[in-house]
């Protein structure tokens, strides 16, 4: 028995032998090239053929792969702008030195957004535009998101240094809720506040890997949102971007600004990446950015009430009811009447009490007139008022309090600062799990219904996922903190009351307006001008006014900015999003890898979680919570030898509040050659109105209050019992004085939106693949178009209330169809010795709109970029450079805080730059708006002026 078992064990060991060494690892090492400067190319693609193992070249082109395949193998390399290549391996020992040269970059980018599967960008069913780390690096633009402004189709508002909204298709304005965007797989809207936090949170610009902007409807597969575009934003993988890399660019702006002196800029990023081993992976990234912003300083004067600049040339010292644009706390204040009514009414009431005095002092006799007329002629505190409306001194003129510049009550210094990083982990070679997080603070400026300070704004966004070759499964949350965020109309009104209220009736004589009656009706007793008396009046009104920076002002200020809504004007907005949501690719699962078909299926979970404390939602009672489900099919098929490619897909979602919608998009790609395409496409768009469309229920300037298109708004503001009347209507009333002109606004069901859109396009290479040409042009269907609409409501609920009346702007739909279509066409030539130049020209147009309807399109006619550049000349080709003209038309913009005509304008940017290939280091010069011409992209925002600047970047190509 002891040699059986003793054989048998001999026996085991030599099998565990004989398996060890069939199964040992083999390694293979080498270095890739640039075979015409023979510098490193990091980030390149090793991988080996007819397997999922491989790796990536490190920042010196070396690269390491440890197999359990056996010899000979074939290694497949490639990377973004050279050709592939396939090398043999026949053994151990061999320390490879490969070479790569490199290929034209037109039209060789696969993308992955427009279907959801990688596919090369001329294939792409749908207009889409790809921006790579290089096209980053070697842009003029001072931060990657302001690239996107350059690509064709693309809007950009700028409501601030930090808040930039890019836009496509229409339908543009700050914090553009028509157009997606997501980073990393999730959505950066903020669930609350609803405006997307583009360069506020998320990707340091040395973490970002590519973009790809979708063009038009995308929510077939992208979920309801994106009506007229997607922006997604991927991050570098560790696995393949190591090392530490730094960038620091430092910059002067407000060069020449009529309200701030020039200012420094500063932008510190910092990133680092590694693998440890070939299975764990972490990042982690950093970016501070500080400057004195731009300044919104229009002073033109605006009549609220009609929403429109009254272009006489008046100003404060000839209108008495001057309302400057980007002044604050001088706008209308519906319950403070004009001069003469507000006359009347402190003499009405002197007289009550005085007649009710009377009578009780003399047994129930009541006073004569001439009694009544002594009382208020020698009463000081009526005198002026009886003085000035028995002579016909004081007229019907509305008079506006004195406001404060957006450049006194809004902090200069805009900063932002965001950390992000990442741990993963490679549970097999085609399956990798990782956990990551994105936290950003700062202060910026958001033009909505009003101005509003963003000031320590916070937001994170935190996400666990599972991805494979074939499948996904992520789920995420964002964190939304608005800080101390407050509405600069509100909070310097409520300085203005706080100071000195407008009117007290318990003390007339320290109330601003009437002082302000009593020193004109004085000033129009000595004779004074009509313009001298209203100056005069102000003045003494006005005597003490906290001045902008004294301690006064600053402790008034900040203490309201503290107190929130209605009490003062910050915002306690503390809501969520949660979501979840999974892809699978039953390709290979199905077996239809070989016959030219595709198979993609998705679901996803949303809740939004809303939580203001009544300062921005009607959620006084507690949070309001609500849910969105969706899933989708997409199948897609080459036919006819890969000459034509057939998609179809199919989404449906659900949200607490609507109905379910089903959203399909069809379309086909015709391959005229391997590098010429044209492409055709149906595509339905679902956009549920957001969190603010819904629940809003916010005071902003002018007494006029948002509220959110839910029945339960509506019934909240007593409509049915109270009813409120239309605007055209309402004014009518208010000239004529005659009750029939009212006519009271019926709202119909809530409903989401819907668009339909239609394109063709064609992108493809000629000229021996050195000129790309992509042209498309679109037509498109809304309906239940989302806007907005004022009514007016009696505030006593009797037919005198309509005097000072309640204001609501209401989010209701569009009672008809509105049509939209445009066109773009963009041309890119590859010139000798590394030269290039890009050109593109652009139009979109709104038709059939309703009259009185705000479509709120805000798009010009006619945009055009012109760009040339080339990324490596001179001497070892080190130098690069870039040049980008911009020009768009003029157009009117229709908006919640200032509507008006954009005039047209241009801008130059450009950059100079010098590669250290030694040091792995870039020193750039740039600058955008080169020739400093002061510009402003939509009424009420920020004058823009050059930005100058010098960087110096390592470790990053």
């Amino acid at each position: 028995m002891r040699n059986i078992l003793r054989q048998t064990t001999i026996a085991l060991c030599c099998l565990l032998l004989c398996l060890s060494a069939f199964s040992q690892n083999n390694t293979i090492t080498g270095t890739l090239r640039d075979s015409a400067s023979h510098g490193p190319i990091p980030a390149a693609s090793v991988v080996i053929k007819g397997s999922g193992v491989g790796t990536f070249t490190d920042d010196k082109g070396h690269f390491r792969i440890i197999t359990t395949h056996s010899f000979p193998m074939t290694l497949i390399l490639s990377s973004v702008g050279f050709g592939t290549r396939e090398i043999e391996v026949s053994g151990l020992g061999e320390v490879l030195q490969i070479e790569m040269g490199t290929s034209s970059r037109l039209g060789t980018e696969v993308v992955i957004s427009a279907s959801r599967v990688p596919e090369r960008i001329l294939e792409s069913p749908v207009s889409i535009e790809h921006v790579s780390a290089a096209d980053i690096r070697n842009s003029p633009a001072a931060s990657y998101y302001n690239v996107i402004g350059n690509l064709t189709g693309v809007d950009m508002t700028t409501s601030a240094l930090l808040f930039n909204t890019p836009s496509t298709r229409g339908f543009n304005g700050s914090g553009n809720v028509r157009f997606n965007q997501i980073v990393d797989g999730m959505d950066n809207q903020a669930p609350g506040l609803n405006f997307s936090l583009g360069n506020v949170i998320g990707l340091t610009e040395l973490d970002v890997d590519n973009m790809e902007l979708l063009e038009g409807a995308s929510s077939a597969l992208y979920g309801p949102g994106g009506m007229n575009g997607t922006l997604v934003v991927t991050s570098r993988d560790p696995f393949k971007y190591q090392g530490v890399s730094f960038a620091v660019r430092e910059g002067v702006m407000n060069v020449n600004s009529p309200v701030r002196s020039a200012s420094p800029f500063n932008d510190l990023a910092l990133r680092w990446g590694q693998k440890i081993g070939d299975r764990l992976a972490f990042k982690i990234s950093a970016e501070y950015i500080e400057a004195k912003d731009w300044v919104a300083y229009d002073s033109s004067n605006y009549n609220l009430p009609a929403m429109q600049y009254k272009n006489d040339g008046s100003t404060r010292l000839t209108d008495p009811a001057y309302n400057g644009v980007n002044l604050y706390g001088d706008e209308y204040i519906s319950a403070i009447p004009d001069m003469l009514t507000l006359s009347n009414e402190i003499l009405a009431g002197a007289t009550a009490q005085y007649v009710a005095g009377y009578e009780a002092a003399h047994g129930g006799a009541a006073p004569s007139q001439a009694q009544i007329n002594g009382y208020l002629s020698g009463n000081p505190s009526t005198q002026p008022f009886y003085v000035g409306v028995t002579n016909g001194i004081i007229k019907n003129q509305y008079v506006t309090r004195t406001g404060y510049r957006e450049a006194d009550i809004i902090d200069p210094v805009t900063f932002n600062l965001k950390v992000s990083g990442g741990l993963y982990y490679k549970l097999t070679d085609r399956l990798t799990a990782s956990v990551m997080g994105y936290w950003g603070t700062g202060n910026t400026v958001y033009t909505g219904s009003d101005r509003y300070s963003l000031k320590n704004l916070m937001m994170g966004q935190y996400k666990a996922e599972l991805k494979s070759n074939n499948w996904f499964f992520r789920a995420f949350t964002t964190q939304e903190n608005a800080g101390n965020a407050f509405n600069a109309t509100v909070n310097t009104e409520l300085l203005n009351e706080a100071w000195k209220p407008s009117v007290n009736p318990n003390n007339l004589g320290g109330s601003w307006y009437p002082q302000y009656i009593g020193a004109y009706v004085q000033a129009k007793l000595a004779g004074a001008s009509e313009m001298t008396a209203n100056y005069l009046a102000r003045g003494f009104a006005d005597l003490g006014r906290p001045q902008p920076g004294s301690p006064l002002f600053n402790q008034l200020f900040d203490s309201i900015a503290r107190l929130p809504i209605p009490l003062g004007g910050r915002f306690l907005d503390r809501s969520n999003l949660y979501m979840a949501e999974g892809q699978y690719n039953l390709t290979q699962a199905l077996g239809l890898s070989d016959k030219g078909v595709d198979v993609l299926v998705g679901a996803s979970w949303k809740q939004y979680v809303l939580n203001s404390q009544g300062t921005l939602f009607a959620d006084t009672a507690g949070k309001i919570h609500i849910n969105e489900i969706g899933a989708y099919l997409q199948v897609s098929k080459w036919l006819f030898n890969d000459f034509l490619k057939l998609t179809l897909s199919g989404r449906y979602d659900k949200n607490d509040n609507f109905d379910g919608r089903f959203t399909p998009r069809a379309s086909a790609v015709i391959a005229l050659s391997r590098n010429q395409h044209i492409r055709l496409s149906y595509q339905s768009a679902y956009r549920f109105p957001t969190t603010q469309n819904q629940w809003i229920n916010l005071r902003v300037g002018g007494n006029t209050v948002l509220i959110g298109g839910l029945p339960q708004l509506r019934a909240f503001y007593d409509f049915s019992g109270n009813p409120v009347y239309t605007q055209a209507s309402f004014e009518q009333f208010a000239a004529t004085g005659n009750p029939a002109a009212l006519q009271v606004q019926n709202f119909g069901r809530y409903k989401a939106e819907i668009a339909n859109s239609y394109e063709l396009g064609y992108k493809g290479l000629m000229a021996d693949d050195r000129l790309l040409i992509d042209v498309y042009g679109y037509y498109a269907q809304y309906q239940n178009l989302l806007t907005r609409e004022i009514v007016f409501q009696s505030s006593d609920g009797t037919p005198a209330g309509l005097a000072n009346p309640n204001i609501y702007s209401v989010s209701v739909n569009s009672p008809s169809k509105v049509n939209t279509d445009g066109y773009g066409i963009t041309l890119e030539y590859l010139l000798i010795h590394n030269f290039y130049v890009r050109a593109n020209l652009f139009s979109d147009e709104i038709s059939r709109v309703p009259p009185g309807l705000k479509s709120y399109y805000n798009t010009p006619h006619y945009r055009a970029n012109l760009g040339i550049g080339n990324n490596g000349f001179g001497f070892q080709k080190r130098f690069g450079f870039n040049l980008v003209w911009r020009w768009q038309d003029s157009f009117f913009e229709e908006s919640d805080f200032i509507q008006g005509t954009v005039s047209a304008f241009s801008t130059l940017d450009g950059q100079l730059s010098y590669k250290l290939p030694p040091l792995r280091s870039i020193i750039k010069l740039g600058a955008t708006n080169l020739t400093n011409h002061y510009y402003v992209n939509a009424p009420g925002n920020p004058s823009i002026g050059g930005l100058y600047y010098v960087s110096i970047a390592y470790n990053v190509f």
